[in-house]
């Protein structure tokens, strides 16, 4: 793809296709609820349609038996 003179790839990594932003320090009490609600009602919304795949998602990322570069009998990693 091109935009202007500059060549514009897509990313190559789940990371870049993150956007950091800040929280504004300036908001009233009124507007920082109004967020958190906003963000509770999205969260909710998301539960309901993909509870199930969350679920199963969440299971295999952090429910996974854990894996040894040394064989588990080899608790310190010492093999001789």
């Amino acid at each position: 793809m091109h935009d202007g003179d500059q060549i514009v790839s897509p990313p190559s990594t789940r990371l870049l296709l993150t956007i950091p932003f800040a929280i504004p320090a300036y908001w009233t009490p009124e507007q920082a609820l109004a967020v958190v609600e906003l963000l509770e009602d999205l969260r909710d919304l998301i539960w309901s349609h993909y509870g199930a795949l969350l679920r199963e998602e969440y299971r295999e990322q952090y429910c996974a038996p854990p894996r040894f570069d040394t064989p588990p009998d080899d608790p310190d990693g010492l093999s001789f």
